[in-house]
């Protein structure tokens, strides 16, 4: 089975903490239909105690997920139990959310290890880049972005950039897979309309991935996040993260 991101981020390895990344249903067949449309709940996880699990999102909301016999617990592309968690690890929730009670009775939960969340962190800005669009400078190739851990940054583009609306994430990149973590963990690469710097508008979501050069960080793709209709501005209803409709959509796809 393989995971896919699409915009968290909208936070899990690249999803959970980029939000941007947002992360979409695993795609074996039937996969993306049974988990489409749920909420999320990303973050890193505080505590477990029996089915639940204790999640704190980047902006420090703390919410209780319920897990029970049905629900799939996902690291990398194995099947995972509840006692395997542990304090410091990445989990991206999807199921059924209590909003004003800060609980979720969750059917998947995504997990990726505290060592690749940590360097999901690390690596954000520097070989990937999630979150809304606040500024364009279309005569300086340049943009601002508001990232998820709230730092405003400025990127620039050249000949090397594509732009992309849409898209999903390629085959084995996904949160806790053999490449999160990696430059590509975050990458956009399949599918999507191709569109130009000008199709991107301030307040959109976006995602990509690429390189530090001379100070700036240049992405080689930059993925314009898709909503959902009638699932409000980041095509989900996805709490604790910077929400980017499911992969890529989410990330719509």
């Amino acid at each position: 089975m393989q995971i896919r991101i699409r915009n968290w981020f909208l936070f899990l390895g690249m999803a959970i903490f980029a939000g941007a990344a947002v992360a979409q249903a695993p795609g074996e067949a039937g996969g993306r239909a049974q988990f489409a449309g749920m909420e999320r709940v990303a973050g890193t996880v505080v505590s477990i105690a029996g089915d639940a699990v204790t999640v704190k999102a980047e902006d420090g909301t703390v919410y209780q997920v319920t897990t029970t016999v049905n629900t799939r617990l996902i690291k990398g592309q194995a099947q995972i139990k509840v006692a395997d968690l542990k304090a410091g690890d990445g989990a991206m929730a999807l199921g059924n959310l209590d909003a004003p009670n800060k609980t979720m009775h969750a059917a998947l939960v995504m997990v990726t290890d505290a060592e690749t969340l940590k360097k999901a962190r690390e690596n954000l800005g520097k070989t990937y880049i999630s979150g809304k669009v606040t500024a364009i400078d279309i005569d300086n190739l340049k943009m601002t972005v508001t990232r998820p851990d709230g730092v405003s940054q400025t990127i620039g583009f050249d000949e090397t950039t594509s732009f992309k609306r849409g898209g999903r994430m390629a085959r084995g990149m996904g949160m806790g897979g053999a490449n999160a973590g990696n430059v590509t963990a975050t990458a956009p690469t399949e599918g999507g309309e191709s569109i130009t710097l000008a199709d991107i508008k301030v307040g959109d979501n976006v995602v990509g991935t690429g390189s530090v050069k001379n100070g700036v960080f240049v992405p080689g793709q930059l993925n314009l996040v898709m909503a959902r209709a009638g699932r409000g501005e980041s095509g989900a209803r996805t709490a604790g993260t910077v929400q980017h409709p499911t992969t890529p959509q989410q990330p719509q796809q």
